[in-house]
């Protein structure tokens, strides 16, 4: 009825402009005003009272070093930054050029927003953007699929590897001074030790011992990833590594609410809904849960959508050998819950429903999401060497569906066995339905996109919700309970076997958004519901100089 009086109010008025003469001009919403918009702006920022004068100058010179992650990402997406942002004029197309890192929307599918760019090279800056995929496979060096190394072409037009570290020498050289200084000044002799060792490892593309180091961390106050991490920039094979940088200050009570839980990983590993073998490979169980707000973010990790949780390290030798270290980023994620997550579900969940979303529902969801990484095969079961290098630029959607999927499978075990009980069950599956169409908004391009999409198709497969009259979504916990478990099992198997042409025709024939679901999303934008956030963040947000 609201609706109505608003529309006949405003139609007399119309009429009435109409009578007196008065000039009529529609309002057109403006295209870069709406772009902009997808993102909420929030203030990054910790209380850092509680550390000494040494920490405090310590972060100073961890914040120059995670700026220089920053740019060198921004070459291997687009180019050196001022180059391409000096063309410019338009402040707001320039703050969306930053958000992006480039001309390229990564929330649209990559498409191109500045004129005069075509389609992003799927390979990024790594490869030659003439390369071919057949003149790859046929390049003959072992470094060649290495996380660590650019492709590009020698004097005659041939085909070369070139290590990271001889790439980007000298702001490498700058990153890893910066890292032995802070090091001198660090409270804990743990992170002082893996910052060393991590500068060490940015000038020699070896990061295993400062893996190794990074785990062993307990009790440190001011903690830090820095380096080459994730692959999902390489669209191409998925096997570049970006660089990145987070900082972060650990919040100490949630993280104690959350150590509990490594103890499980073991037994939970063993209980995974699939056959024997491909479970047979053995978690470390010298994992740990922690908690922490997030004061800065460089490069991959600050383009477009914002991590909200970290699991690291990526190495498989790490993860049999220790685990991995799951990082949730509670500031972060408490932003986007409140400014998208709940306006969200106001909109597309059933209203009997929506009480049933709660933070904490959507925090254990993520954390167990990134639990889920460290865990379930990371070789394939046939020989093909790791589930990474045999699915190629499939693996990374896959892997995000299984820690979706596979986290929720946890947190359900976990509830059953009495060991978590900070939610109800029904918070968690609800909370993760809302979750799917804020993930699912990233993008077909995203690999997060992608798996948000397989798990929803496949929920809607099995009848674990249903699309009511009015446009909202209802959960059948029992069905979603029982479809979770089956599907955590599927991708369980397909990562095991390396099939990689029938894991390519899962993800493109079910990781694509439907009409109907693209018709609801709609609803959202036209709400201005931002589809992410983006941050002002720096020394200055913390009283630092």
């Amino acid at each position: 009825m609201k609706a109505l009086k608003t529309t006949f109010f405003a139609g007399a008025l119309a009429l009435m402009a109409v009578s007196c003469g008065a000039p009529q001009k529609q309002q057109t919403p403006d295209p870069m005003d709406q772009l902009v918009n997808k993102y909420a702006k929030v203030e990054l920022t910790s209380d850092i009272s509680h550390l000494s004068d040494n920490e405090k100058q310590m972060l100073v010179l961890l914040f120059e070093a995670a700026k220089i992650m920053d740019d060198i990402f921004w070459t291997q997406n687009i180019g050196p930054k001022e180059e391409f942002l000096s063309t410019i004029t338009d402040p707001r197309l320039r703050l969306f050029a930053e958000i992006n890192y480039g001309p390229w929307d990564q929330l649209d599918n990559q498409k191109p927003f500045i004129e005069g760019y075509g389609p992003k090279p799927a390979g990024a800056q790594f490869y030659p953007t003439d390369m071919t995929k057949e003149e790859f496979e046929a390049f003959n060096d072992p470094n060649k699929t290495s996380l660590y190394t650019l492709i590009r072409r020698d004097e005659n037009g041939a085909l070369k590897a070139v290590w990271y570290h001889e790439a980007y020498a000298e702001p490498i050289e700058k990153a890893a001074s910066l890292l032995e200084q802070a090091a001198g000044l660090a409270a804990d002799e743990g992170f002082a030790n893996y910052l060393r060792l991590r500068a060490k490892a940015l000038r020699t593309d070896d990061y295993l011992e400062s893996d190794m180091a990074w785990m062993d961390m307990r009790n440190n106050n001011v903690d830090m990833v820095i380096g080459p991490i994730e692959n999902y920039l390489d669209g191409l094979f998925g096997y570049k590594a970006a660089h990145e940088a987070f900082i972060l200050i650990k919040d100490h009570k949630w993280s104690d609410r959350l150590s509990r839980y490594a103890q499980f990983l073991p037994e939970l590993q063993k209980q995974l809904p699939v056959d024997e073998v491909y479970k047979q490979e053995v978690p470390g169980s010298d994992a740990d849960l922690n908690a922490y707000d997030a004061v800065f973010y460089a490069g991959d990790c600050n383009m477009a959508s914002k991590t909200i949780a970290i699991n690291l390290p990526n190495d498989e030798r790490v993860h049999l050998s220790k685990g991995t270290r799951k990082l949730q980023l509670k500031n972060t994620m408490k932003a986007k819950f409140d400014k998208i997550l709940v306006p969200i579900a106001e909109e597309l969940i059933a209203p009997e429903q929506r009480e049933h979303i709660a933070f904490d529902a959507f925090f254990s969801n993520v954390m167990f999401h990134e639990v889920a990484h460290g865990m379930g095969i990371k070789n394939t079961i046939n020989g093909q060497g790791t589930v990474r290098k045999a699915l190629k630029e499939m693996y990374s959607p896959l892997e995000e569906a299984k820690a979706d999927i596979l986290g929720l499978y946890l947190v359900t075990k976990l509830h059953e066995m009495g060991e978590y009980t900070d939610t109800e069950i029904m918070d968690n599956y609800v909370t993760f339905m809302a979750g799917i169409f804020r993930s699912v908004r990233f993008g077909a391009a995203s690999a997060h996109g992608k798996a948000n999409m397989m798990t929803f198709s496949f929920f809607l497969s099995e009848g674990a919700f249903t699309r009511k009259d009015d446009g909202t979504y209802a959960i059948n916990l029992d069905k979603m309970m029982e479809a979770s478990k089956k599907l955590t099992g599927m991708i369980l198997k397909a990562q095991g076997d390396g099939d990689y042409e029938m894991v390519k025709n899962w993800v493109t024939t079910d990781g694509v958004i439907k009409d109907q679901l693209k018709a609801d999303l709609g609803r959202i934008t036209a709400k201005g519901i931002p589809v992410d956030i983006y941050f002002e963040m720096g020394p200055h947000m913390l009283g630092l100089k």
